[in-house]
């Protein structure tokens, strides 16, 4: 038996094992993230100043929801000694209902509607409210072994977040107060415009006030897989959040798995 052809044959299908460079794309669930519905509240007198009436009120309520479905992409580089290095942008996003109730001086329901929103640099378009959480991670691994065709490794590195705020009962009856909304003045019907309207100014007052962001870290272990010579690689990560910052309303999950596949040479 040659074992100088079988030596070889044996390290060039190692090699061929590794990407130098690879790009993918992933499915990327978030554990544990938590909203609690919040149950109707007043958030808005209708009042009539010059004598002292109260016409109605403006009630509003919001739905909750736990986990959130998530996607991401991935650029990673294997051809360092001893590490790996991964640059990674993920987007999360939990949806949840929101309403705005109008009640007569009875404190008798006039009329309902949903809001339906859409933030400016968020990648959906108006929708049911949705809170969004988005972050850049780049992340530093050594590998475990150096076994062909699949490659562990376990890591960690610095996290960029952002996200949205959600639309809380606070939030609205600040807003209102505030900006004192006219096209609130009719307690007769607020027709779905006159709803959409309302809900566009809510969201430009949000992004004035900007949304939350912040530094923080990761942890990392998970593995690569890359059969010889196919320019084609598979992954499967584990990360743990930690550090960041978020409103107030939202219990933020620090549990994230990335599944996906990607071009790798």
């Amino acid at each position: 038996m040659n074992w100088k052809l079988l030596v070889a044959s044996a390290a060039f299908f190692v090699s061929q094992s590794f990407a130098i460079i690879g790009i993918g794309f992933h499915y990327a669930p978030n554990f544990g993230t938590k909203l609690k519905a919040a149950a109707e509240s007043n958030v808005y007198d209708l009042t009539f100043d010059e004598l002292d009436l109260t016409l109605g009120s403006v009630k509003y309520k919001h739905g909750g929801f736990e986990d959130m479905q998530g996607f991401g992409a991935k650029l990673w580089i294997d051809f360092l000694p001893l590490i790996d290095i991964e640059g990674t942008y993920n987007v999360y996003f939990g949806s949840y209902n929101a309403s705005l109730a109008l009640y007569d001086y009875n404190d008798d329901l006039v009329s309902r509607q949903k809001l339906e929103v859409e933030f400016d640099g968020v990648p959906f378009g108006k929708a049911t409210p949705k809170f969004v959480a988005m972050n850049g991670d780049l992340s530093i691994t050594l590998p475990i072994t150096s076994l062909p065709i699949i490659r562990p490794y376990i890591g960690g590195g610095i996290t960029y977040f952002i996200s949205t705020p959600v639309l809380t009962s606070e939030f609205v009856s600040k807003f209102l107060e505030k900006n004192g909304s006219e096209i609130l003045l009719n307690i007769e019907n607020l027709t779905e415009d006159q709803a959409d309207e309302l809900a566009d100014q809510i969201i430009d007052a949000i992004e004035d006030e900007g949304f939350p962001r912040g530094l923080g870290g990761h942890i990392i272990v998970g593995f690569r897989l890359k059969l010889p010579i196919i320019p084609v690689a598979a992954y499967a990560n584990y990360k743990y959040y930690f550090g960041g910052d978020f409103d107030d309303a939202v219990d933020f999950g620090r549990h994230v798995v990335e599944l996906g596949a990607g071009f790798a040479i």
